[in-house]
């Protein structure tokens, strides 16, 4: 089959847990199929190339600095993403997988495939209602976002969601659950393999995402800085980029953790990022808005248990592989897993990493699409 992917932040060039996940799934289908790759033109891309067997189409150039303003996705990127997606039309695709975010794509896409007879497969990882969408953007703004959200998510022929929240969220919105399935390939089994068996694991408390106000990196370090107390010998570390970044550094210099905590970009490989969640005692996530959290199922993958707020949007299939507390009970169980010998006894449910192997690729993908086409017949 020739399929489309249209994605305007693409891994590695754009770094985060749902980039890597769209990565694998075009990675994994193009081993099978004709895949080609639509998206922005980030530093060090060409207009045109093949990587990994996808053939990329990079148009409009961008970067961190440009995708997001004033804390938030930059809408002037996302409307000339859209607009670059008329090159879709110079070709023909059986079927085109896109994200749900940032929405102003969408009309093009089913324009597309509604012209083209192309198969429209939607992937969401986070539904907001309009409370959301009014928190995000104020009132008048996030009144009109949620509308124009309804009614460009609608129309796709299929739905591919992160997790039964988002499903519940999305069919809330009016979408047909019969024509949702959950799937979250996330993690790459010969990687995880190959970190477990190398590295031990020190005192090290582990962040890794973009720096972005919803991650509530203030609380985190809040909580770290409680740890140390109980336990000097604890370390912090932040892995990451966004615009957070400079006030992130200034509040480890103001709360007295430069010697305890440090910041570090992104890992330009996966194995360096393996490899250091591997050496961590856990990973530490504080966020208040986050669809999945791919590197929480990349952690317990490796054996580094992950400890979340109460708060937590997380989805019960991650959750329940997790050690959930309030806030105030966070700190004493870093404390208390920072000291065990075996850290990997904190993590509950082992069984469910096996549901984001991203190895089921293809067998999901064909099995889709089979279902799909049979549908017209």
């Amino acid at each position: 089959m020739k399929i489309a992917f249209a994605y305007d932040a693409p891994y590695p060039w754009h770094v985060g847990g749902i980039e890597s996940m769209n990565y694998n799934e075009a990675a994994e289908l193009a081993k099978e199929n004709d895949v080609h790759y639509f998206t922005m033109k980030w530093p060090g891309m060409e207009s045109s190339f093949a990587k990994d067997r996808i053939m990329y189409h990079a148009w409009h150039e961008t970067s961190q600095a440009r995708l997001y303003r004033h804390g938030r996705r930059s809408i002037r990127e996302a409307a000339f993403y859209a607009l670059s997606l008329f090159r879709l039309f110079t070709q023909r695709f059986d079927a085109v997988i896109t994200n749900a975010f940032p929405l102003l794509h969408l009309p093009i896409v089913k324009l597309y495939c509604k012209i083209s007879g192309a198969k429209l497969i939607v992937e969401v990882a986070e539904a907001w209602n309009r409370e959301y969408w009014k928190e995000y953007l104020g009132a008048p703004l996030g009144t009109i976002a949620y509308a124009y959200s309804n009614f460009a998510i609608r129309g796709a022929d299929f739905y591919v969601t992160i997790s039964s929240t988002t499903t519940d969220r999305l069919v809330a919105l009016g979408v047909d659950r019969k024509k949702t399935k959950i799937f979250a390939p996330a993690i790459d089994n010969k990687a995880i393999g190959k970190a477990r068996a190398k590295t031990a694991k020190g005192k090290i408390v582990l962040f890794s995402g973009r720096m972005i106000k919803e991650k509530r990196i203030d609380k985190w370090l809040s909580a770290v800085k409680r740890a140390i107390e109980m336990d000097n010998g604890i370390k912090g570390m932040i892995i990451g980029k966004g615009p957070e970044r400079s006030a992130i550094e200034a509040s480890i210099k103001r709360m007295g953790l430069s010697g305890s905590v440090s910041v570090h970009d992104f890992y330009k490989s996966q194995s360096e990022l393996y490899a250091q969640i591997s050496r961590s005692a856990l990973t530490l996530h504080m966020s208040e808005r986050e669809g999945l959290s791919i590197i929480a199922i990349e952690s317990i993958a490796l054996g580094t248990p992950v400890v979340l707020p109460s708060y937590t949007p997380l989805p019960k299939e991650v959750k329940e592989m997790c050690i959930v507390l309030g806030e105030d009970k966070i700190p004493s169980k870093i404390a208390e897993i920072a000291r065990s010998r075996d850290k990997s006894a904190f993590i509950r449910n082992k069984g469910n990493i096996n549901m984001y192997s991203k190895s089921k690729v293809n067998e999901f993908y064909s099995g889709l699409f089979k279902s799909l086409y049979e549908g017209d017949q």
